[in-house]
């Protein structure tokens, strides 16, 4: 019993034994209750990780839906836009088609009026070549040779100054 008194391995197992020992008396509860609080930190970490989790979800789930709704809004404006540009296109174009008649309508009256304008100014000089001549015939008094001479000359005149 001597060696087993000077054996460190002996003493080392019994103080090892009273270590368990004193633990279990006074220490287990101690040990115990804080395992217990870490578990309930922990639950209390998983429940709000949890939630958590669920509201992520929830926000995702809502930014999703204002995104396609955003996209369905833009879609209508980008339509309402094509409508409205065509609308705007189409009544363009009818302005511009009123413009254009109108004023060929204008032209179509100037034309007429330098026409008629024309037509009064060749009459005006037809009208002189013929009283010219004729004061011309009338004043030489010349034989029937000569007049028919002068009339020929002078329709020949007046047709190329009708044409």
């Amino acid at each position: 019993m001597t060696d087993l008194i000077h054996d460190t391995g002996f003493w080392v197992l019994v103080s090892f034994i009273l270590f368990i020992v004193v633990f279990l008396k006074y220490g287990k509860a101690k040990v115990l209750a804080s395992i217990d609080g870490k578990i309930d930190a922990i639950k209390t970490e998983l429940t709000v990780a949890e939630r958590l989790r669920v509201e992520a979800q929830e926000l995702l789930a809502e930014y999703k839906r204002k995104h396609k709704d955003a996209i369905g809004e833009a879609d209508t404006i980008i339509a309402r836009a094509k409508e409205t540009a065509e609308a705007l296109r189409i009544k363009a174009e009818e302005d511009l088609s009123e413009t254009l008649e109108r004023r060929e309508a204008q032209l179509n009256d100037r034309l007429s009026r330098i026409e008629q304008a024309a037509s009064q100014d060749i009459q005006a000089y037809t009208a002189k070549i013929a009283i010219n001549a004729a004061r011309d015939i009338m004043a030489d008094g010349i034989d029937a040779k000569t007049d028919k001479a002068i009339i020929n000359n002078n329709l020949d005149t007046v047709s190329k100054a009708l044409n």
